[in-house]
């Protein structure tokens, strides 16, 4: 699996000796001396005609390999030196690392921090009644990336329609929920018009001309005439 290089990092070479005879560090020297003769016959200047300077170097690389790694002593040299040297290349690696991943989060913040300020822009302008292209060319001048632009331009004229269509939606409610809270006045009046005929049907005779009377008053009085146009008004609403 290739590693993805970080930038700035300086990559260092990690072969090792077993790497270059194609065994494992924990190796047996019988292991260690069949991968040698192998090695050893694959890259001889002899059986590679035509690359023979590469192929000299590459098996003077496996004679030293194979030098060190069939002595006891200097293997175990080797592999103290190696540990040593893997520890800090590892060490080195993790700095550069958390180095590159701090500066990818840096970037990210800032470009989040960039898009909300740009995205608060829009909602300004929207708000203020301007349509979806006066937001393209204000972001487009804050130097905001074309592509971004549009994406937020068109985001936010969208949410903008959303709410005035909520907004006309609730006035619309607001409004005939008040409408059906008015009272039905013509039944009102005409339960107070049936009353009030039992009532003169069960009074003396000699009251009925004084009854008429009152009523005609009562008809002619301010207060009863403006109930009549309010009685009017509810009826030509319904229509």
């Amino acid at each position: 699996m290739v590693r993805e290089a970080i930038p700035g990092e300086v990559e260092q070479a990690m072969t090792t000796l077993y790497d270059t005879l194609g065994v494992p560090m924990h190796a047996t020297d019988e292991e260690i001396k069949r991968a040698y003769r192998k090695a050893a016959m694959k890259w001889h200047p002899d059986r590679n005609s035509g690359a023979e300077e590469v192929a000299r170097a590459t098996f003077q690389e496996i004679k030293d390999a194979y030098a060190i790694l069939s002595d006891a002593a200097q293997r175990k040299v080797y592999d103290a030196v190696y540990t040593e040297q893997m520890r800090g290349w590892e060490a080195q690696r993790a700095r550069q690392q958390k180095a590159q991943a701090e500066r990818e989060a840096a970037a990210r913040a800032a470009d989040e921090a960039a898009y909300a300020e740009m995205v608060s822009l829009a909602m300004r302008f929207a708000d203020e009644g301007h349509n979806r292209d006066v937001l393209f060319g204000v972001l487009l001048g804050r130097r905001c990336e074309a592509r971004r632009a549009a994406q937020i331009a068109d985001s936010v004229s969208a949410l903008q329609a959303s709410r005035r269509e909520a907004e006309k939606a609730e006035a619309a409610a607001e409004a005939a929920a008040k409408a059906a809270d008015v009272p039905d006045v013509s039944a009102e009046a005409e339960a107070t018009a049936v009353n009030a005929d039992a009532a003169n049907r069960g009074a003396p005779a000699n009251h009925g001309n004084q009854s008429k009377r009152e009523e005609s008053a009562s008809d002619a009085h301010p207060a009863g005439a403006l109930g009549g146009l309010w009685f009017q008004f509810l009826n030509g609403l319904r229509f």
